[in-house]
């Protein structure tokens, strides 16, 4: 497993964004303040009324998106008409949503835009930065104290998306304005903004209705582009971004086959999950006949099912976003090489790849992928030394303070480390043949499985002492098993200097750490 860290961003029921969106089982909360007018339907289909209105805000979405394509398309609309439409209703869609805490979603970004449109260029996105967490901060923990461990829709979702927005554009903002080309990385440079939006583009980037409810954040370059119906090709570097190398417009195809296609794998997913939810809830962990009586294998077994259905939820709530966001236009990532035109550019996860990953490194890589770019943006590409740890302390930050977060945290950045050393030193005893390499690759398989399971089940669980209950029910063989790793596998399987050598590189070229439920390592 490759250096990178292990930010695990919402595999809990985000999590913080846990949150982040949808369809879990029937439950009842007075906690929730969005609009009441289809409790008849709850009713109906047997399901909150928050994850009702959750559905609806998405389905209209959806229909929104058509219209913005194609009767607002570029080539017909202005920029100002584009800007207001989105505008106009993604309020509405939160309000919807949200009722009065819909303020939130108004109030952070207005505070953080008066900074920017104050304060010097040279500082002023970290004073967006430390706003921005800290108004996201107070609203993590009047919901962790009011509204315990209730996984109602709530602001907080959203909030943590448009907190990603602001900072990013503030950092943009000061690559344009306060340092030279020459100083910044190619993705910086790309996304580098040059003049500070205006109150309309602003306010449009951070409440567009694609992307209101679950995301994905779409860097602030790209969303103007978007607007101005401009697509800049790119010469493709390592980053994932190059330099300009022409004006030339690309017409973008139709998206309607990519479209449906996401529509209907996002609603199968759903479907999964609230089938069997119900029978594989995490919550049975706590209870003392489940820990006393189960072997350990069928506590792995039971926790691998649980966590997967969470992560179902996450692949419904993000693939769907992602069909608003292709729907509208956006997205279009050029053609592969077999001349197929890519929807993929906003992507925020890759479910197939996420659940045959055989690392950590690739399972990470395939998931909530927009938060990954927003630190590798904010902290990973900025910060001097010690990158992984800044990265995990503000993706910690971000996420909120349920103690549960942080043993997911804390395992991630061990297993991090542990996998590091068993990669080095004992995959190349199994590149001498396909068959011993075959193996190797099914039980790193079966080994990623294993530790995403005994990382994340915290991240969906929140709370600190059934977690720990469950780790010694578990006996805390994972980590006894990567510790000895550690400890002795240096030893056993020395590495010759050829190898050793390879090894650093490739650690080198590690993926950066990031968020969501979990960071990058494999």
């Amino acid at each position: 497993m490759k250096g990178t860290a292990f930010s695990m961003c919402q595999l809990s029921v985000e999590s913080a964004p846990s949150e982040m969106v949808v369809i879990m089982t029937a439950i009842e909360d007075e906690t929730y303040f969005g609009f009441q007018t289809f409790a008849w339907l709850a009713d109906f289909v047997n399901l909150p009324i928050d994850q009702v209105n959750f559905l609806i805000t998405q389905f209209i979405a959806l229909g929104l998106a058509g219209i913005l394509r194609s009767s607002l398309n570029p080539k017909v609309t202005s920029p100002a008409l584009r800007h207001a439409f989105v505008l106009i209703f993604g309020l509405a869609l939160g309000y919807f949503n949200f009722g009065k805490h819909a303020i939130h979603l108004a109030g952070l970004p207005a505070i953080c835009y008066i900074v920017m449109r104050t304060q010097d260029p040279k500082v002023m996105q970290r004073l967006v930065l430390v706003i921005a967490l800290s108004y996201l901060s107070c609203i993590h923990l009047h919901r962790q104290f009011y509204n315990g461990g209730s996984h109602t829709l709530d602001i907080t979702g959203p909030l943590m998306v448009i907190t990603q927005k602001v900072t990013s554009l503030a950092y943009s903002i000061h690559d344009g304005l306060s340092r030279m080309d020459e100083d910044l990385t190619p993705s910086q440079r790309h996304q580098a903004v040059r003049k500070m939006p205006t109150l309309l583009e602003y306010f449009s980037y951070v409440f567009h209705f694609q992307a209101i409810m679950a995301g994905p954040i779409i860097l602030y370059h790209d969303y103007i582009d978007f607007i101005h119906g401009q697509r800049i090709l790119e010469a493709k570097s390592l980053t994932g971004y190059g330099e300009k190398t022409s004006n030339e417009i690309v017409l973008e195809p139709s998206p309607a086959s990519v479209v449906v296609k996401k529509v209907i794998t996002s609603l199968f997913f759903a479907f999964v999950f609230v089938t069997f939810i119900p029978s594989y809830s995490v919550v049975k962990v706590k209870d003392d006949e489940f820990l006393e009586k189960t072997s350990i294998i069928y506590k792995f077994w039971y926790l691998t099912i649980a966590t997967m259905l969470v992560r179902f939820k996450y692949y419904h709530a993000w693939i769907f976003a992602d069909a608003i966001c292709n729907n509208s236009g956006l997205g279009f990532n050029g053609y592969d090489e077999n001349h197929q035109s890519r929807w993929d550019k906003v992507s925020n996860v890759d479910a197939f790849k996420f659940e045959t990953a055989l690392s950590l490194r690739d399972s990470i890589e395939a998931w909530n992928k927009g938060t990954n770019r927003w630190l590798r943006s904010l902290v990973y590409e900025r910060v001097p030394r010690n990158k992984t740890v800044y990265t995990y302390a503000l993706s910690a930050l971000w996420h909120g303070f349920h103690p549960g977060y942080y043993l997911t945290f804390a395992n991630g950045s061990f297993f991090t480390y542990a996998s590091r050393i068993v990669r080095r030193h004992v995959r190349p005893h199994f590149l001498i043949s396909k068959k011993a390499k075959l193996f190797y690759d099914f039980m790193t398989f079966l080994t990623t499985k294993v530790v995403l399971t005994y990382t994340t089940f915290t991240f969906v669980l929140l709370e600190l002492k059934p977690s720990i209950t469950m780790y010694l029910h578990l006996y805390l063989f994972p980590n006894i098993l990567g510790l000895t790793g550690i400890l002795f596998l240096p030893v056993i399987l020395p590495l010759s200097k050829q190898k050793s050598q390879t090894s650093k590189t490739e650690s080198s070229n590690g993926h950066v750490p990031t968020n969501g439920h979990a960071h990058k390592v494999e």
